[in-house]
């Protein structure tokens, strides 16, 4: 699981304000503001939250976090899942699917590909940048949705490779359902790596997907024993009030914006980051 990123803890970086809510970054108060003016509110949000940096550094790792999107009704909701109490890192917070890229997440077949504006944002700032880890990104997203929550996103009526057929492995509830990803229906809408000298660090690429790219179902992944003991669809301002990360809520701000803009894949990606002791936020 790594849509927290940097997220959501005790802070040695910038001094928290009195009321850490006084940075209001709710996602309707900021869907129509100015780039900017988006821009400054959701950095001093992330100065000001209280994080832990003691810890020895380590080299983020790729992640990828997909936000699944129900627009059917007047106001657009998201899904997020509550992690289990008892979990070590993040017990309780709610957050979305995600984790870390894995090497077998080259050359994983797919109904359809990225879009070539995707891609070519998802290899900027990337060391070794290539249309495979591109591509990987986006199977990941994928695959760690399905193994949290269930859900398999892509399209119906595919043919698998033996390979990935085979009993055990990865894909193989995707072969037996016949459901194949569909990269194209994905966007890339935010990256965010994890401050230095934090517990684990990230570097995650945000990917979101309308909730009609849910092909299937596995029951059983979510329960009491589960990472996820619960799955919730919630209004974006909703989700803003549960218990997240601070990378999540702004997140959520950015998705609510774009959204506003036209949901189109032409918007540019923000890009948080932590630089010369605070985070920057650019756009790819």
């Amino acid at each position: 699981m790594a849509d927290d990123d940097e997220t959501g803890a005790k802070s040695t970086g910038a001094p928290a304000p009195e009321d850490p809510h006084d940075v209001d970054v709710s996602g309707y108060g900021m869907a129509s503001a100015p780039p900017e003016t988006l821009a400054e509110r959701l950095t001093d949000h992330l100065n000001h939250a209280e994080r832990d940096m003691t810890s020895p550094n380590l080299r983020p790792r790729d992640a990828a976090t997909l936000i699944l999107i129900d627009r059917t009704g007047t106001v657009p909701k998201v899904l997020l899942g509550r992690r289990h109490a008892g979990l070590k890192f993040m017990p309780g917070k709610f957050v979305f699917p995600g984790g870390r890229v894995e090497p077998t997440d080259r050359g994983v077949p797919a109904a359809s590909e990225l879009d070539p504006r995707m891609a070519e944002r998802l290899m900027l700032e990337t060391s070794r940048p290539s249309l495979v880890k591109a591509r990987a990104f986006a199977i990941a997203a994928v695959r760690e949705t399905f193994e949290e929550t269930g859900l398999l996103l892509g399209r119906p009526d595919g043919s698998w490779p033996e390979m990935h057929a085979s009993e055990g492995a990865p894909w193989s509830p995707f072969a037996a359902a016949r459901v194949l990803p569909d990269l194209s229906t994905l966007q890339f809408i935010a990256r965010a790596v994890t401050p230095p000298r934090r517990p684990r660090r990230f570097d995650t690429r945000f990917f979101a997907v309308d909730a009609t790219a849910i092909a299937a179902k596995v029951d059983g992944v979510i329960g009491p024993d589960a990472e996820l003991v619960e799955l919730v669809w919630m209004p974006l301002d909703d989700a803003e009030a549960l218990e997240i990360a601070p990378i999540t809520k702004a997140v959520l701000a950015e998705l609510d914006h774009r959204i506003t803009c036209g949901f189109s894949p032409d918007l540019p990606v923000p890009f948080y980051r932590w630089l010369r002791g605070k985070f920057s936020r650019v756009e790819l």
